[in-house]
């Protein structure tokens, strides 16, 4: 006896209809933009990157439409697009949320609780990771090394820094987006959503008041090393647990006043 191919589960449909194009107004806005970027390199293909960025900041995530305008607009096929867009994973290849909250799950995070945070994210969400609440507000993911280990466990929220977390603030943080309450990065300028930060990204200006000057530079735990290749000294530093403060202790042979 033999059986069908839709009894073994092979689907033997016909192949994707091609890609439907951007209504005319919203295609003619997304050249304008795709030419200045374009304009930027000697060698259009290098455009690449950044136009993904421009068509993810329209839709939220890199569609088949966002890639068949690429590829039109650089002279490459689709085929060419997809393995650039489907290599990064700062292209979201389908609908996620106003906040793309990143747990970095990478050895120390984890070890520091990175990976008790993003277990108490799941539950409290319930999501899994890479989905996206009912809500469309956030989307959860844990993620490869932030390259801030002096901060872990560390988070990220459409790549702004949340530093030192723990489960209960991470749950803070969540439900405050989600609300719509204010939430400031640990570093960097104030949230915006996914959609305007892959505009920021494509290479265009961040036009919000004031945001520019919020972004900052480094970390103080980042530049110790820094300070002390130069020489300089600072006072050792006590590390209590985490819900306390770090406190200053005098040098060695130095009274104390309740010593003196």
């Amino acid at each position: 006896m033999t059986t069908s191919s839709s009894e073994r589960g092979v689907s033997l449909g016909m192949p994707e209809l091609p890609a439907p194009a951007y209504p005319d107004d919203v295609r003619a806005r997304l050249e304008a933009d795709a030419r200045q970027i374009i304009a930027r390199y000697p060698d259009s293909r290098s455009a690449l990157l950044p136009l993904l960025h421009l068509v993810q900041s329209e839709e939220g995530h890199v569609t088949r439409t966002g890639m068949q305008f690429c590829a039109d607009m650089l002279d490459l096929t689709t085929a060419e697009v997809t393995a650039v867009a489907t290599f990064y994973t700062m292209y979201r290849r389908k609908p996620s949320g106003d906040y793309q909250v990143g747990v970095c799950t990478n050895t120390l995070c984890a070890v520091m609780g990175g990976d008790a945070i993003f277990e108490t994210l799941q539950e409290h969400l319930g999501v899994g990771n890479g989905e996206t609440t009912d809500d469309g507000k956030v989307t959860l993911e844990h993620i490869e090394c932030n390259a801030a280990c002096d901060f872990a466990p560390v988070m990220m929220v459409n790549w702004e820094f949340f530093d030192n977390q723990t489960p209960a603030s991470a749950t803070r943080l969540v439900d405050d987006l989600r609300e719509g309450r204010p939430v400031e990065p640990t570093r960097g300028a104030r949230l915006c959503t996914f959609k305007e930060t892959a505009r920021i990204l494509a290479g265009f200006p961040d036009e919000r008041p004031g945001a520019v000057e919020e972004s900052g530079s480094a970390g103080p735990a980042s530049l110790v090393g820094l300070r002390l290749a130069k020489g300089e000294t600072a006072p050792a530093r006590v590390v209590h647990p985490r819900a306390q403060e770090p406190q200053d202790t005098p040098p060695a042979g130095q009274a104390t006043e309740e010593g003196e």
